[in-house]
Order: C-alpha cells, then sequence, then structure tokens
C-alpha cells in the first residue's frame, strides 16, 4: 500500500483531546490529526520521530494526518489504525495470508444483522468467510505483542458476533493487523482487558481463525509481510 503523497518528518511534542498531535517541523510546530481512539500505550513519547502524510483539501481543520512513530528502540510503529483494514484486504486479496487463500471476492463493511464486518470474502463452493480486523500497537516486553491497549466493550461485542457466526455454520477470522516491528509474537492483553482474552479463547473454541500478521513500512509504503506466532494459553 503506497501513502497518498511523500511521508514529511518531524518530532513527537504532544498528543492532546486523543486526536490532536503537535509535532516539531524545520518550519515550527505544526498540529496533525492523529487518527487512533486507543490508549496508544508505548507508542510515541516527546522526542520521538514521526512521520506525516499532508492533504491539499482546503476543507480539512488540520493540513495533516499522522502515520508512523520511530521510538527509542529504532521500532517502528503504524499509528494510523484507519489503514489496518486497507492492508489486510490488499493482503488477502494478493494470497498473502495462507489461511484465507481459499477466499476471494473480498468486500469491505458487509452489514451482518444490526453490525457491519469488516471483510467478507467468498470461496468457489460459494461459502463465505467474515473477517474482523484489529490493530495491535502495544509492545509489551521481548518482543510479546498485545491487544487490547485499553479495555474494549465494542472489540467484545466482535468476538461474541463472530462466535455466533461460526456457530451459525459461516466462516469467520479475527486478523491482528501488527503495526509494530518490534512485536514478534502475538496475544491477548489479559492484563488489561480480561474480558477480552476470555471471549478470545471462547471464539477459537468455537471456530473462529484468529491470526496475527506484521506490517513492514517504508518511507512510501506499508504492507503485510509475514504471519506471526499467537500465544493464548
Amino acid at each position: 500500500m503506497k501513502y497518498s503523497s511523500k511521508l514529511q518528518s518531524g518530532r513527537w511534542l504532544k498528543r492532546y483531546k486523543r486526536f490532536f498531535l503537535d509535532v516539531e517541523t524545520e518550519e515550527g510546530v505544526l498540529t496533525i490529526h492523529c487518527p487512533n481512539t486507543g490508549s496508544m500505550k508505548n507508542c510515541g513519547a516527546e522526542g520521538d520521530l514521526v512521520w506525516y502524510s499532508l492533504s491539499d483539501n482546503p476543507k480539512r481543520k488540520l493540513p495533516g494526518t499522522s502515520e508512523i512513530v520511530q521510538v527509542a528502540s529504532g521500532h517502528k510503529i503504524g499509528i494510523n489504525t484507519h489503514l489496518a483494514n486497507k492492508l489486510i484486504k490488499e493482503a488477502v486479496e494478493n494470497k498473502v495470508i495462507s489461511e484465507l487463500t481459499d477466499f476471494s471476492h473480498w468486500k469491505s463493511e458487509v452489514k451482518v444483522g444490526n453490525s457491519r464486518i469488516d471483510l467478507r470474502g467468498q470461496n468457489d463452493a460459494g461459502e463465505f468467510c467474515y473477517v474482523e480486523v484489529k490493530s495491535m500497537t502495544l509492545l509489551e516486553s521481548d518482543g510479546l505483542g498485545c491487544f487490547p491497549d485499553a479495555v474494549t466493550e465494542r472489540g467484545q461485542k466482535h468476538l461474541k458476533e463472530l462466535t455466533e457466526l461460526v456457530q451459525s455454520g459461516v466462516h469467520a477470522a479475527l486478523v491482528f493487523c501488527v503495526q509494530h516491528t518490534g512485536i514478534e509474537r502475538a496475544a491477548p492483553a489479559d492484563h488489561i482487558d480480561p474480558e477480552y482474552g476470555r471471549l478470545l479463547r471462547e471464539a477459537i473454541k468455537a471456530g473462529v481463525k484468529v491470526l496475527a500478521y506484521q506490517v513492514e513500512f517504508t518511507e512510501d509504503s506499508a504492507e503485510i509481510v509475514k504471519g506471526l506466532p499467537l500465544e493464548v494459553s
């Protein structure tokens, strides 16, 4: 996936009101949009390098969007959670996610009951596979990545919906889009949201495929490159 414009860089000053991020650039302090609803725990601190895109849309209140942070360890973190769905859709369409290669004709934001599921594919037998995507950015220790970084009732609801789908005879999967280059394996954040961890394990037992795939970043692109092991014991 190519970014819509060449990324600019600056230094992290502060994040506030959740969606505002001040960065220090050569021209001075610039306030940009931070498209991330999570806590962004361990995802940036004052002085970290920030890459951001600029928009030429005159109607925008903020001219830029934060895309990547490079933290003190040197690892890169994709903090634009809106890109997770695009990255996973591109990956399934390009047959990068081996567990889902039987499915094609992928569609986004498909309505199921009173909800919308991120992706839906179909195999040659006409069977559907529904996929929910979650952006994982929290690196806790020793290469262990966790989700969520804050209690998520919405995420719990999605797990229940996926479980109900497989119980009704439909294929379903949850894919963690790992947007942190330091994460080597993935797990539920039981210490943050134990209910999410419980529901994730129930979903796996019911037959929901739970996968983790890592993103690689360059100066002008991001793409899914490899699967990561999942730890749910």
